[in-house]
């Protein structure tokens, strides 16, 4: 029971940064919206005191209540001040000074509300319920925060004013303070539940965009993404800092297939797949291109002596593939080109690759052949 009250009113920790983000943002509004109502309501009551009261500030009564409107007037001026020159500092930093705006606000409407049953005992508590209904719908803070913060505001508000109040008007106040606690929980729980379901529908399609860009298969990028992976890349190529395309394609893959059945095919498409991964642990990407075909891009590449030896050691520790105990003696060959040249196309790029492949399948296939632009 314990922990289910703990579930109930926590904030799940994947989702706190955002928590404080969302209520920050929307706290802003109705603060803004707030502060801007409560200048045009005090303007006209401290104008109504100066300018429409024939006793003016001569009666104690009516410097009291100048005194207080001036009073929340200089707080809420001070508040969007703070609200302002803070926008930049961390969400949760902001949400502490909007808190303290509304518990400002929140104590205000209950000293005024205490200060009129003073004056007239039978005076109404609408100031302290309208405070506490408005700020329980339009402030968002946590549950546990919002319980502690309605509780202090209705007992305050009844250390100052239950005297003056009839049992009923009791019951009524406390029904309210805790309807409007309810409303605030409720508040938060919705957003909470928001807030989670979005972090999933976002995982969600992160997921399934990984999934876009991957071959099914071997777990590689598929055609289209190895592409916009490499255009990237190759935007930051220059003689001095030069890359390397290797372009690798299995030797006799037909016969493979043919000989042992497409199972086997796959078998030895997924272990090229690790044995690429393996070899090529500091690629920028690697991608499965065509049936049989796979590539790789190398940054900081040094030169091509270092392109024909990294090709030449993989076509070393191909080798060893075996399906059912049997080795399949499978082999491949490898082009790769040794790119300095800045604002080289990927199109070219591949053109040239594929060239430099075609030599090394006629050149007795199982070689590494290597190709320099400048």
């Amino acid at each position: 029971m314990r922990k289910k009250l703990y579930d109930f009113f926590a904030i799940p920790a994947e989702i706190r940064p955002d928590f404080w983000q969302d209520s920050m943002q929307k706290n802003r509004l109705s603060l803004w919206v707030i502060s801007i109502m409560i200048f045009g309501m005090e303007l006209f009551n401290i104008s109504r005191v100066l300018f429409f009261s024939k006793s003016g500030l001569g009666t104690l009564n009516n410097r009291i209540y100048f005194s207080m409107y001036c009073v929340l007037l200089f707080g809420t001026g001070l508040s969007m001040l703070l609200q302002y020159r803070m926008r930049d500092f961390p969400a949760r930093v902001q949400w502490g000074i909007q808190i303290g705006t509304a518990a400002f606000f929140f104590l205000w409407h209950i000293f005024l509300n205490a200060y009129d049953f003073v004056r007239d005992p039978e005076s109404e508590t609408y100031i302290f319920v309208t405070a506490l209904v408005g700020l329980a719908m339009f402030i968002q803070m946590p549950g546990s925060f919002s319980t502690i913060f309605f509780t202090m505001g209705y007992i305050i508000f009844m250390l100052l004013c239950a005297p003056y109040l009839e049992p009923g008007v009791i019951i009524n106040i406390t029904i309210t303070a805790i309807v409007a606690t309810a409303i605030s929980i409720t508040r938060c729980r919705h957003a909470v539940i928001e807030l989670s379901q979005r972090r999933e529908i976002n995982r969600i399609n992160a997921h399934l965009q990984q999934l876009l860009q991957r071959d099914p298969l071997t777990g590689l990028l598929n055609k289209k993404a190895f592409q916009e992976c490499a255009e990237c890349a190759m935007a930051g190529i220059s003689p001095s800092e030069p890359a390397a395309l290797f372009m690798i394609d299995l030797d006799d893959f037909k016969h493979i297939n043919d000989h042992y059945g497409h199972p086997c095919g796959d078998y030895v498409l997924e272990q090229t797949a690790r044995r690429i991964q393996k070899a090529f642990p500091d690629a920028q990407c690697a991608g499965r291109i065509g049936g049989d075909e796979f590539a790789v891009l190398l940054s900081n590449a040094d030169d091509i002596a270092f392109v024909e030896s990294r090709g030449t050691q993989f076509l070393r520790e191909f080798s060893g593939i075996s399906w059912e105990g049997r080795d399949l003696g499978i082999c491949c060959s490898v082009g790769a080109v040794w790119i300095a040249k800045a604002g080289l196309s990927y199109e070219r790029a591949y053109q040239e690759m594929d060239g430099v492949l075609y030599e090394a399948k006629q050149g007795g296939k199982n070689c590494c052949c290597v190709r320099g632009i400048f």
